[in-house]
């Protein structure tokens, strides 16, 4: 009889020895819409995105994956956690509903049944919003502005659906999401307006600040100083008419100088 030991060896060979740059697994998947063998579904997906023939682009659905093939022994078989041939594991970690397999656990992998996808990161870490769709990390229970399925879409920035993107997504303050990087990204640029919305994504006080003592020291030329606009602010969505100035409008309900005219100038009677 095989000692526990001895099992527990036979079932760890081969691990984070096989794999893609995506994850360090001990199997492959045959896809189910074009019957190639690949490592993983994101192997298989920018390989279909790479077909001269846009009608043959295509992506897979993992809960589809029915058969795998094992990378010790090469045997193929029925979606299993372990290899009916040679009994190894094919993923330390293993999601019968997602067909997912991962040798590197220490990514804290779990599965989500309101999502119904596994992530990363802890499932202690993390709780499912039921209006935003997703799962966020517990720093913003009770503690983000919700938008309906907000994870469900595209990064306004490089247009890569979030639900299911590798790379990591924050949410702004208005509750709109986006990719980190890409996040970073926009505010090297500084710019600091939500693509979507156009609401500011950090505290601007310091800057209206600033803005404030520029426009105090600019003074407008007499036919214009007494003209006024009506403008509609992007932080508050509040509509005021104020005193134009070249400068920019500020917000007479939040301070705020993220604000778009929406009449013109018009001269006093």
């Amino acid at each position: 009889m095989e000692t526990a030991a001895a099992s527990n060896e036979r079932l760890g060979f081969g691990k984070m020895g096989y794999g893609c740059k995506h994850y360090r697994r001990r199997c492959k998947i045959r896809a189910p819409c074009c019957n190639e063998i690949f490592y993983c579904r994101h192997c298989h997906n920018e390989a279909a995105s790479m077909l001269k023939n846009p009608y043959d682009r295509h992506e897979i659905n993992r809960c589809d994956v029915t058969q795998v093939v094992c990378s010790v022994c090469d045997t193929e078989q029925q979606v299993a956690k372990v290899c009916t041939n040679c009994g190894i594991n094919m993923g330390e970690y293993f999601c019968e509903v997602c067909k997912f397999y991962d040798d590197d656990t220490e990514k804290g992998q779990f599965h989500c049944d309101d999502c119904g996808i596994c992530r990363v990161g802890g499932r202690e870490n993390y709780f499912h919003c039921r209006k935003c769709g997703s799962c966020y990390s517990i720093s913003l229970h009770n503690n983000h502005s919700c938008v309906e399925n907000s994870m469900r879409h595209h990064c306004p920035i490089c247009y890569e659906y979030l639900f299911d993107s590798l790379k990591d997504t924050t949410v702004l303050k208005c509750g709109h999401t986006m990719h980190c990087e890409c996040y970073n990204e926009m505010v090297m640029r500084d710019n600091y307006c939500c693509p979507i919305c156009s609401k500011s994504v950090i505290d601007m006080s310091k800057t209206w600040k600033r803005i404030d003592e520029e426009i105090e020291a600019t003074i407008m030329p007499e036919d214009y100083r007494f003209k006024k606009v009506w403008i509609l602010c992007n932080d508050c969505n509040d509509t005021t008419e104020v005193y134009f100035h070249i400068i920019g409008q500020k917000c007479g309900h939040c301070n705020s100088y993220n604000t778009r005219t929406i009449a013109p100038p018009v001269l006093p009677q």
